[in-house]
């Protein structure tokens, strides 16, 4: 048991709930777009709070993938205040009915979406599904419990500081988004164990992560394990085009989940588009792993193993398998995503 008082948390969320249910959709946009200020007027203060995460995490020997993660710019604030605001735009779901049906006797019949109360979210590095999980849970009328990764301690407490002054110029209370702000990783096993106050578990992160929440949760649990993202080139496909896409998805970003970590490319156009992405790849210092039909094309780069296949880098390297056709790439994705 964890000297945090998570049950006083839970408890206080759970209170909370009813009045963020009652909110009506002018008030819950409005309430977004004060975060979405607060976070753009506290862009230094994040980002000096960011700083000490950064700096905590390259002393602890951070990979470069989880560093990007993990980092804020002003640009990557305004990113998340923009995000807030695109959630405003969205459609409230509260209240919409759908599958309604005449019943013989005259009644209508339907399903109707209601929020569901307590939601805790469970996540790693980045700091901006702090805001952004709050405000997903704030537009569906939910109260929620956030747990970032230690490695954002400093990030994420600066971000809760901006969501409890909107919440506070709102008149509601700052319990209905709460941000668990001690490394206690107790206070995890506590939470997934309260179904009297807890609704659902959200869990975003590794595996191991996914895996320990689906073993220990007494509370239902929306969950996701590993993929790796794949690009496929087929024979018809514009060259040009693809070759763009294949560049992009792997070198925008290489610590993302939706980052390219395997390339399938059709036998047919594989001569003529692998040598062009090579040089493209090379200009990133991308490390290039092939199967053997790739390595006749490319034969300077390295020989993917087994485990390639199955291999979420999140880092410059990228697997490479050249296949007959459509069928045999979606064989393979099947197999490995």
């Amino acid at each position: 048991m964890s000297a945090f008082n998570m049950a006083a948390m839970a408890a206080s969320a759970k209170v909370a709930s009813r009045a963020a249910a009652q909110l009506t959709t002018v008030e819950k946009n409005a309430l977004l777009n004060t975060i979405a200020d607060a976070i753009e007027a506290n862009s230094a203060v994040i980002i000096h709070a960011n700083s000490k995460d950064i700096e905590a995490g390259q002393a602890k020997g951070l990979s470069d993938a989880m560093l990007d993660r993990l980092l804020l710019t002003e640009q990557g604030i305004k990113d998340i205040s923009n995000a807030i605001r695109e959630i405003v735009i969205l459609t409230d779901p509260v209240g919409d009915i759908a599958n309604l049906s005449l019943r013989p006797n005259g009644m209508q019949v339907g399903k109707m979406r209601i929020p569901l109360g307590v939601i805790a979210m469970i996540y790693e590095s980045r700091p901006n599904v702090t805001a952004e999980a709050a405000a997903l849970c704030i537009k569906s009328g939910n109260a929620t419990i956030l747990r970032g990764g230690s490695e954002a301690i400093h990030s994420n407490k600066a971000i809760a500081d901006c969501i409890a002054e909107g919440l506070a110029r709102a008149g509601l209370p700052e319990t209905a988004v709460q941000v668990i702000t001690t490394t206690d990783r107790a206070v995890v096993g506590e939470m997934i164990t309260m179904p009297e106050y807890v609704d659902v578990i959200v869990p975003r992160g590794g595996k191991g992560l996914i895996e320990r929440i689906s073993r220990d949760a007494r509370v239902p649990v929306i969950k996701h394990l590993d993929g790796i993202c794949h690009v496929y080139i087929d024979s018809a496909a514009d060259l040009a085009m693809a070759e763009e896409i294949a560049f992009n998805s792997k070198c925008h970003r290489y610590g993302v989940c939706n980052a390219m970590e395997t390339l399938l490319v059709d036998q047919v156009v594989a001569a003529e588009i692998l040598p062009r992405l090579q040089k493209r790849y090379a200009t990133e210092s991308v490390e290039l792993r092939g199967c053997q039909q790739t390595r006749t094309i490319l034969p300077n780069i390295t020989a993917a193993t087994d485990e390639d296949w199955d291999t979420e880098y999140l880092a410059p390297i990228l697997s490479i398998r050249v296949v007959a056709n459509i069928d045999e790439a979606m064989d393979h994705i099947h197999l490995h995503s």
